[in-house]
């Protein structure tokens, strides 16, 4: 185990966590599942990188960005046909997400060393919860509080203050990869750990934070300064 994560008798600390574009890179499961709704309509598929600039703030947000992409207007009856159809193949969009390098042995790291770690996510509960367990993440997590769970998504700091709470409360830091996940944090009052790997669109001194790290093997260094502050 790493020493720098030991805490030792430094104050305890909650780290949560952004699922998509964070922890894992899911975008590749995502594009093909809306491919298929488009192609159904013989409408042309998402490209990744469009499917990456889509990601954010839910799956209905998701679906409206693909409706604007693809010309199909603001009809609301439609995007609600399109919406569930999306959550229907949501949960079983597993078989190409894979967690990003060095995450499951920062995840354990951490969990060895005693520090409470939770999920705070815009993706729906029941694709959070699947994927999670798909790739075997699920037991480092005692608080997982996403998207419809919760009257207000991120970036309302509703989600990770309940995540806090959850927790057992006190000091927590966040750890996210997108503007959204930056705005979050701001607007909770956490200290927030950019990584720099994920779906951001904006440019990293564009992002409020107070760390950014692009391989997690170097999370333990921000961990070490948070129990320290």
């Amino acid at each position: 185990m790493d020493a720098a994560l030991v805490p030792g008798t430094r104050p305890r600390v909650i780290i949560a966590f952004d699922l998509d574009g964070t922890l894992i890179d899911s975008a590749p499961d995502i594009c093909a599942m809306a491919s298929a709704i488009l192609r159904a309509r013989d409408l042309s598929a998402l490209t990744l990188e469009e499917t990456r600039q889509f990601i954010g703030q839910g799956s209905a947000v998701f679906v409206r960005r693909m409706m604007a992409a693809r010309e199909l207007g603001e009809d609301e009856t439609l995007h609600g046909e399109l919406h569930r159809e999306f959550l229907s193949r949501y949960e079983t969009a597993v078989e190409h997400t894979v967690p990003y390098p060095a995450v499951v042995e920062t995840l354990t790291a951490l969990r060895e060393a005693g520090y409470p770690l939770g999920v705070c996510t815009n993706k729906p509960g029941e694709p959070a919860r699947a994927v999670l367990a798909h790739l075997d993440l699920d037991h480092f997590f005692d608080a997982v509080i996403a998207g419809d769970m919760v009257q207000r998504r991120k970036p309302d700091p509703q989600m990770l203050l309940q995540v806090r709470d959850e927790l057992g409360g006190g000091a927590i830091i966040y750890v996210g990869d997108s503007e959204i996940d930056a705005q979050t944090a701001e607007r909770a009052s956490v200290p927030f750990a950019l990584y720099s790997g994920g779906y951001r669109k904006a440019s990293v001194e564009e992002l409020h934070h107070d760390w950014v790290f692009d391989d997690f093997e170097q999370l333990s260094d921000v961990v070490r300064e948070a129990a320290r502050n």
